[in-house]
């Protein structure tokens, strides 16, 4: 387990950023904290440290966003609205697994059955406006 303490959006994506430089293909990170923690800002310092040089968003509405050019791809899936095995195969998650890039899941708690052993979990609390404590767990931390 790593912990870290974030003190602003800035902090949280460099934090991400070095992270993401210890991954591999294959990685599946599962994003657990409520709205407004800090996820898409997480993902964003992912996309950066695997080497992506676009804008990043939030998922929300396309259920899946890719980010590919870099070092790996980045499969960013917002899991809020999937309620089954249908839904989830349906979004095409199972083949995401295949291309074996990194995978962040956001309400990854609707899918944690679908999620392999080796999961890498984010942990996104609030401690104020833009404070945030980080707990990483899985994956070797």
């Amino acid at each position: 387990m790593k912990e870290f303490y974030s003190d602003s959006p800035l902090s949280t994506e460099k934090f991400a950023e070095s992270l993401a430089k210890t991954l591999e293909g294959g990685s599946i990170i599962a994003f657990v904290g409520g709205m407004g923690m800090g996820k898409t800002h997480f993902t964003r310092g992912l996309a950066r440290g695997l080497g992506f040089k676009g804008d990043v968003t939030s998922p929300t509405f396309a259920i899946i966003n890719e980010y590919r050019g870099g070092r790996l791809p980045l499969f960013h899936f917002d899991m809020y609205r999937i309620e089954g095995w249908e839904d989830l195969d349906s979004c095409g998650f199972f083949d995401y697994m295949e291309e074996k890039g990194v995978i962040a899941v956001e309400w990854s708690e609707n899918i944690s059955a679908a999620l392999p052993e080796d999961t890498i979990y984010i942990t996104l609390e609030n401690l104020g406006e833009t404070e945030r404590k980080i707990t990483v767990e899985g994956g070797g931390f």
